[in-house]
């Protein structure tokens, strides 16, 4: 199809879903239990609005920014996406190629299938995220291998210390470790093209996808379990296994899954490098608060040279633009990122992240904010009633 057709970020994802398997689809943009935490985080930009500020001069336009001395060509970034090969063959390493042609930061899920040694070979730069176990001899045979690989950001997610509640999954016969059923196999039937263009192409050149990158090695095939156990040790990970990281790994060290001000202030003294404010995307605790609610409090409670990211929800350059006006460093997308690639591969990778930065651009624009960076929370107003003011004499 031409792409210049889909025309925004949720256009994509519905051609996404009409493209995938149900089960599929269900699985990569579904969230959990009743999804009350999927829906609150798009809806809570509805309640956010724009105060723009007119004759500011706006013609030389920038939305670069800079992080730990680097500096990025627009304040998005790409999620880490567990199992994206569900969408497109070696959908990691084309979601990897994009970020760095478009100068934007990627970070590899530890939930995926192409080796993060082939990553970091093709995109380097690249930010690690993984799923770590309570265990510091397991901790340290990971960081020996990210090393050897010269990843250089190793981002920890903090809020899976057990496996969400997914009904959707379950409904659709899809779980992991993944296996086949006459109703997937049907949803693949009834699939052809996804069928062809990545399930048998997927099979055919790399076998089935494996968990490359949770340990020290290659693990299993997503069909089987891990040695271990795939959930083995998460929910034992602690503050002490965090303090030991910093003292271990000399790059640079995130927390992924902070809603809450308090683990904002011990990832400070932890003396870690920064954070991203997520809820999972809606995928683990079901009526959490959505990230743009969350977002507020954790900035308040960090040094203001402390970096604090965020992803969840984000579909529009405007909902972009109000993180960074709430004191977001930097705004990260899986879903969208991941529909691109679903749809047309880098091509729509391209697309999305295109038009995301050509949204910023122009609502910079009418908003009379010409330096993202400088964007604040003047330029912002909470949805409610008008006052009406009544004059007396």
């Amino acid at each position: 199809m031409k792409l210049d057709r889909l025309l925004n970020a949720q256009e994509f994802e519905k051609e996404a879903l009409r493209l995938l398997p149900r089960s599929v689809g269900g699985f990569l943009f579904g969230g959990a239990e009743d999804g009350r935490t999927l829906k609150e985080n798009q809806a809570v930009f509805n309640r956010l609005l724009f105060r723009p500020q007119g004759l500011t001069g706006v013609s030389n336009r920038s939305q670069s920014i800079e992080l730990w001395g680097r500096t990025y060509s627009s304040p998005i970034g790409i999620s880490p996406i567990g199992v994206a090969a569900l969408a497109r063959h070696r959908c990691d390493l084309i979601l990897a190629r994009a970020a760095v042609s478009e100068q934007v930061p990627f970070i590899l899920s530890g939930s995926s299938s192409v080796p993060l040694e082939v990553i970091a070979q093709h995109a380097p730069g690249s930010w690690y995220q993984g799923y770590l176990p309570g265990d510091t001899a397991r901790l340290e045979n990971l960081l020996l291998r990210l090393e050897a690989a010269r990843f250089e950001t190793l981002v920890v997610t903090i809020d899976t210390p057990v496996g969400a509640n997914r009904e959707t999954n379950e409904r659709n016969g899809f779980v992991l470790p993944l296996k086949l059923s006459p109703s997937l196999m049907w949803d693949g039937i009834t699939h052809p093209a996804w069928t062809i263009k990545v399930f048998l192409r997927t099979l055919m050149r790399d076998g089935i996808p494996r968990f490359s990158n949770q340990t020290h090695e290659v693990g299993n095939p997503i069909t089987q379990d891990q040695p271990n156990g795939f959930r083995s040790g998460w929910d034992k990970l602690d503050w002490d296994h965090l303090r030991w990281l910093r003292d271990r790994w000399k790059g640079h060290l995130l927390i992924k899954g902070v809603l809450h001000d308090a683990d904002a202030r011990k990832a400070v003294q932890c003396g870690l490098d920064g954070l991203i404010v997520s809820n999972h995307g809606g995928r683990q605790l079901d009526s959490s608060i959505s990230t743009l609610q969350a977002l507020p409090p954790v900035v308040a409670a960090v040094p203001r040279d402390f970096p604090v990211m965020i992803d969840g929800g984000f579909r529009r350059g405007t909902d972009v633009m109000k993180a960074l006006a709430l004191g977001a460093r930097m705004v990260f997308m899986g879903r969208p990122m991941l529909a691109g690639a679903a749809v047309a591969g880098d091509r729509g990778v391209h697309r999305v992240i295109n038009i995301l930065r050509s949204e910023i651009d122009r609502n910079q624009a009418l908003l009379g904010c010409a330096d993202i960076t400088r964007i604040n929370t003047s330029y912002l107003a909470v949805a409610s009633a008008p006052l009406i003011h009544t004059e007396t004499t």
